[in-house]
């Protein structure tokens, strides 16, 4: 696995929008965004198709895979932070040469929602280390949260350790940029499948947005049969959350993940409270999880502060993880050494 270099003050964060831009209204959370980072003491480097957006993406499938690619390219650039996901971010990837990026310098790529669609095959096909973990709009109101700062943590230091949250909630607003980022106002309690009290696990930390991990079975972009057996001695945590999928979605997706083989040599599951979700009548998440990982003998610890519910941990794919439940809280840490 190679790690890209610390990220530090006077470094060059390029933001690029491979899925998604920002249009009208949004344009000022996006300013507000680029000055909060700023103040850390970063410079920022925006492409031109990151402050455009119809059709759900900023631009064209080959002028989002170009910019992406002259960003990667740019030895200034010490790390690429998307506005944020969207919806049709796979249309870049035959449009990449990931056989090019792999020679290349590794480089910090950090966002969730639909960037796990690049983020994984990066990750898979590239031997690279990315950052499941806050986009940049995340960071466009009055200041930036104390768990969306990690994101800068998880790119500099070579090991980071993040608790669960006191309580979640929600984003105040789409568009406000002078309060803060989150309402959070209920009790931040995680759980385990089988009602452990406490539980532990090790393992490499492999994971990502269920919504569009999905669409990469099958596909030339996920090799997970070939990932896994390249560090299968080390074992894996995988570290899953889900955005308008409902129970049965859920399981539907973790069934066909399980039948590809995806889960072997796994050592435990880490599964981010679900947004946009909701019961199939009587079926729920517990028992999509239950069904899904029914007989394979690994703990499985859910509600966890992972994804599109804020407040969200910085899980670094590829790097060592080691989780530890006890009665509702939990830690995570992750080293990333070379």
């Amino acid at each position: 696995m190679r790690y890209p270099a610390a990220l530090k003050p006077g470094d060059t964060i390029g933001v690029c929008a491979p899925s998604s831009g920002v249009s009208g209204t949004l344009l000022g959370r996006l300013d507000k965004a680029v000055e909060n980072v700023t103040a850390l003491g970063y410079q920022m480097q925006l492409s031109p198709s990151v402050r455009q957006d119809a059709k759900c993406v900023s631009a064209d499938a080959r002028i989002r895979a170009d910019e992406f690619t002259r960003m990667y390219e740019a030895p200034h650039v010490a790390a690429i932070l998307p506005p944020w996901g969207g919806e049709f971010l796979m249309d870049v990837l035959p449009l990449l040469a990931f056989s090019h990026l792999r020679d290349l310098p590794p480089k910090w790529v950090c966002g969730y929602s639909d960037t796990t669609t690049l983020l994984f095959p990066l990750m898979l096909l590239c031997d690279v280390a990315t950052v499941h973990g806050s986009n940049l709009m995340n960071m466009g109101y009055a200041r930036i949260a104390p768990s969306d700062l990690m994101a800068f943590q998880a790119m500099s230091a070579p090991a980071l350790l993040q608790s669960s949250a006191e309580n979640w909630g929600r984003f105040t607003s789409g568009e406000g940029v002078t309060g803060d980022a989150y309402w959070r106002d209920r009790p931040g309690l995680w759980k385990t499948l089988g009602g452990e009290s406490a539980v532990t696990f090790e393992g490499r930390m492999i994971g990502g947005c269920l919504d569009v991990l999905c669409k990469l079975i099958g596909t030339p972009f996920a090799p997970v049969d070939a990932f896994l057996s390249r560090y299968g001695k080390d074992g894996f945590i995988w570290s899953l959350e889900s955005c308008e999928m409902k129970a049965a979605d859920i399981y539907r997706t973790l069934w066909q993940m399980r039948t590809c083989g995806w889960f072997e040599r796994c050592r435990g599951v880490l599964f981010g409270r679900p947004d946009g979700y909701g019961d199939n009548r009587d079926f729920t998440l517990v028992d999509a999880l239950a069904q899904s990982f029914s007989g394979l003998d690994i703990p499985v610890v859910y509600d966890a502060d992972i994804g599109h519910t804020p407040p969200q941990m910085q899980i670094i794919n590829g790097a060592m993880g080691r989780v530890q439940y006890d009665n509702g809280r939990a830690t995570v840490r992750q080293d990333h050494r070379p």
